[in-house]
């Protein structure tokens, strides 16, 4: 068993304060996979000093100088990938082909986008000609927390760190204790990259413990979080009292929205997408709306895909999807399942228990309802499973309502070959994201939503923007040089 029970706070790896042991479980056996730390009050209190301390320097630092730390991180984390999903894939399930393309490829991704929007961002501009002597200036918002979920564990964690060490700002990363031995690479590569010390920390811990201790901690400036829309109105509430700036990404309940005219390979796209990392992701298009004129054939297509949808260990090569992370997911979902065919809805794939041949790992069958209303438990609470809910409609105007009624606003997705309708659905749809015709959003696109989905963006220049502080000056001197 891998043993991996220290933090790194200021620029080296500690002992924590008091043992309190926490096993890793690999989804896909069961079994311990690591044993780490939780960390407690002093250990954050240690970390969050590192931190503060090294501020300063950090937002004194040239920008430039801070861009190269990041590009050789960037460097650092692709020679390393291939150890990194081999992490990702035992601790949380992902099959390790995925892991090591999707999973890794999302921390390449951001890093790569960070780096070319922060050389085109003005740090320090003109406000306008109108007013020659005033100057906007962005500086760092000061000590992040940054808390991070196991589902895609490299995405979120690139997509904090990146923009917060170009911002200026230290931080101290707490990722879950579902998967932290990903972020624990990630930190000796932040070491190796040459981050001054302090600029970087990371304590394990849970969200009770270490969570909420970050959250309520006086000299932490800002928290972003990612993680459940519950949890997020508790973190909301912990930091309004030292007034935070507090940036969260949750939960959603995506419409896929399928139109008559949508083209041949729409549902089979849209199960798949549902299906992909096994149905734990934020932004899966889980509700699938679907035009009465074609509904029939798209329920029974979205069954036979589903059926189709391999299910086997994470450590296996191949194209298949692994086990959700723990017992309380499956436990969850199973439940949930129970509740779908419980309220009527007419279950055409998959079901309760573990597939066929699979009697030990968290695996669930890839299940598809059909003939679900919007007020069913299945169509209103996030599964985060590889469970899709089939929802028939008429008319557009009735498709924008079901979608929108949802407390979620992450993402949304349009299949139509109808370029005014296409664009109608994007402004009409209440959510932070629509994606349409299976076309993904360009480098450096804001990731975020609306409602109970959260607030701020992250990624590209939106993702450098929540990690900063506006500052307005007027009689600025344009002859200092």
């Amino acid at each position: 068993m891998i043993e991996k029970r220290d933090f790194y706070i200021n620029g080296g790896w500690v002992a924590p304060s008091a043992a309190n042991d926490y096993h890793v479980i690999d989804p896909s056996t069961e079994e311990p996979y690591a044993v780490i730390s939780l960390g407690a009050q002093a250990d954050t209190d240690a970390a969050v000093a590192a931190a503060k301390a090294a501020f300063p320097a950090w937002m004194a630092t040239p920008v430039e100088e801070r861009i190269a730390m990041v590009e050789k991180l960037l460097e650092i984390y692709q020679k390393r990938g291939d150890e990194m999903g081999e992490i990702i894939s035992h601790e949380m399930g992902a099959p390790v082909d995925m892991a090591k393309t999707s999973q890794v490829g999302t921390g390449t991704w951001h890093l790569s986008n960070f780096i070319r929007a922060a050389k085109g961002f003005e740090f320090n501009r003109p406000l306008g000609e109108h007013a020659p002597n005033d100057r906007i200036i962005y500086e760092p918002v000061g000590v992040a927390a940054l808390i991070t979920p196991w589902n895609w564990p490299m995405n979120q964690v690139t997509l904090k760190v990146g923009a917060a060490a170009i911002a200026g700002c230290t931080m101290v990363l707490k990722p879950s204790e579902e998967t932290p031995l990903d972020a624990m690479l990630f930190a000796e590569m932040m070491d190796e990259a040459g981050f001054p010390a302090g600029v970087f920390n990371l304590v394990n811990g849970d969200g009770v413990g270490v969570g909420s201790s970050l959250t309520a901690h006086e000299d932490v400036d800002m928290v972003s979080f990612t993680g459940s829309s519950r949890a997020g109105k508790l973190i909301s509430k912990s930091a309004a009292d030292t007034l935070k700036r507090v940036s969260l990404e949750l939960g959603g309940k995506g419409a896929n929205v399928i139109f008559a005219d949508a083209d041949d390979k729409a549902v089979k796209r849209g199960v798949m997408h549902m299906m992909n990392n096994t149905g734990q992701s934020c932004n899966a298009p889980s509700r699938m709306l679907v035009q009465r004129e074609i509904y029939d054939k798209a329920v029974d297509e979205a069954a036979e895909v589903a059926a189709k949808t391999a299910v086997g260990p994470a450590s296996e090569s191949g194209r298949h999807i692994g086990p959700v992370v723990n017992a309380v997911q499956w436990g969850k979902i199973q439940d949930l399942i129970q509740t779908g065919i419980d309220e009527g809805a007419r279950l055409v794939a998959g079901g309760v228990g573990r597939p066929e041949g699979l009697n030990k790992g968290f695996y669930v069958r890839p299940t598809v309802f059909a003939d679900v209303n919007n007020d069913m438990t299945i169509a209103r609470e996030e599964i985060f499973g590889p469970v899709l809910t089939i929802l028939p409609f008429d008319t557009e105007e009735e498709a924008v309502a079901i979608a929108n009624d949802t407390p979620y606003g992450l993402t949304n997705y349009v299949q139509t070959q109808d370029g005014a309708r296409l664009n109608r659905m994007a402004q009409s749809l209440r959510s932070g994201m629509v994606e349409m015709n299976g076309q993904g959003r360009g480098a450096g696109s804001p990731f975020g939503g609306m409602k109970q989905s959260g607030n701020g963006r992250e990624g590209g220049v939106w993702g450098l923007e929540d990690f900063l502080e506006v500052k307005a000056v007027s009689g600025w001197s344009n002859d200092a040089g």
